[in-house]
């Protein structure tokens, strides 16, 4: 994509989970998660993945961990294949990829206290003698907008925007370097979702790290994001610079997921996208593209026919061959006040 050496290479990475049922309790289908994912994460960057629910997004992200081992392709980080790794040279690994998880609360173990939870990292990869991570810890809530007195209590003592700053304290305890935030704010309230986007985007700054930021909520991966990756049934769709991707969606599935973006400015409309048929199932995905069965302005072969990311911008993929007949089809347009606001005029 660039000559920049990516951080990470995600390399047709697939994850199928087999489905049972009969009173012999054979295999009778396979879910198809991850279905053939690729993509590159360059140092300091935030990808945001998006997606119905359901498109595979969180099993990504945790297959990239090695959480569920992968059934095959590559996850190249820092020029290491994490799919070939052992359980305990993965450990080591471990220490520089975290993962911040959807439910505060459930990822908390409620008999430990604060303290115990954000140290137990560190005594598990031996980092400092037992008053230097207690130093650490405090420095760590204090990082993450909490008083240190936090480290005393237990997690149910918390609301949940403050059990989340809790995993993320943890995260950092490691001094890791990737972060794959699985809908770390969908469990929260509005006001509390934009203090732990911005608590996160503050470190990332002033940490270097590296995110992969998995929500359904556009409006907020738009804010966070350098880059954005749309899924659908295991495949990536889409994947552009956020700027690009918003202004000028090209495959079919973005330009009817951001359709029903509503605008925050009175007066300002875009036509909705409505798609016909029935979301299509993930154990009955077409071999070809996963989006034909509902896609406006697919053909015939779309069903039988893989699309791969090709690049048809700077640094923008699309899995799509009728482009340019999305383009003609399914404009943006505005009902009213056009003029009003020239940078949302996309097309």
């Amino acid at each position: 994509m660039t000559s920049e050496e990516p951080l990470l290479r995600v390399r047709d990475l697939h994850k199928h989970f087999p489905i049972y049922g009969g009173i012999l309790g054979r295999q009778v289908a396979t879910l198809k998660a991850a279905n053939g994912v690729s993509f590159d994460l360059r140092a300091g960057e935030t990808l945001g993945l998006v997606g119905e629910t359901g498109c595979g997004k969180s099993t990504t992200g945790r297959t990239i961990l090695q959480l569920y081992p992968p059934d095959s392709g590559e996850v190249i980080y820092r020029g290491t294949d994490l799919a070939k790794l052992s359980p305990a040279r993965m450990r080591e690994h471990r220490r520089e990829i975290q993962m911040i998880f959807q439910d505060p609360y459930a990822s908390l173990n409620p008999r430990m206290t604060v303290q115990r939870i954000i140290e137990e990292p560190m005594i598990i990869h031996g980092i400092g003698d037992a008053v230097e991570r207690r130093n650490r810890v405090t420095t760590l809530l204090d990082e993450v907008g909490l008083d240190p007195t936090a480290a005393r209590r237990f997690p149910h003592e918390f609301s949940g925007g403050q059990r989340q700053r809790i995993g993320i304290a943890r995260c950092l305890a490691t001094n890791a370097k990737l972060i794959i935030a699985d809908e770390p704010v969908s469990a929260l309230d509005v006001s509390i979702q934009a203090q732990v986007v911005n608590l996160l985007m503050a470190l990332k700054r002033s940490r270097g790290l590296t995110i992969i930021f998995i929500a359904h909520d556009l409006a907020v991966v738009k804010h966070i994001s350098d880059r954005v990756a749309v899924m659908y049934l295991g495949k990536i769709v889409e994947i552009a610079s956020s700027t690009d991707l918003y202004a000028n969606p090209l495959h079919p599935y973005t330009k009817a997921l951001l359709s029903a973006v509503p605008i925050p400015e009175p007066g300002l409309k875009r036509s909705r996208i409505l798609l016909e048929g029935d979301v299509t199932s993930p154990l009955e995905a077409p071999p070809g593209c996963p989006f034909a069965k509902r896609c406006p302005v697919g053909e015939d072969d779309c069903m039988t026919t893989a699309q791969t990311l090709q690049e048809i911008g700077s640094d923008h993929h699309v899995a799509c061959r009728y482009v340019d007949k999305a383009k003609e089809k399914m404009p943006w347009m505005r009902s009213e006040g056009a003029d009003r606001s020239p940078k949302e005029n996309w097309s």
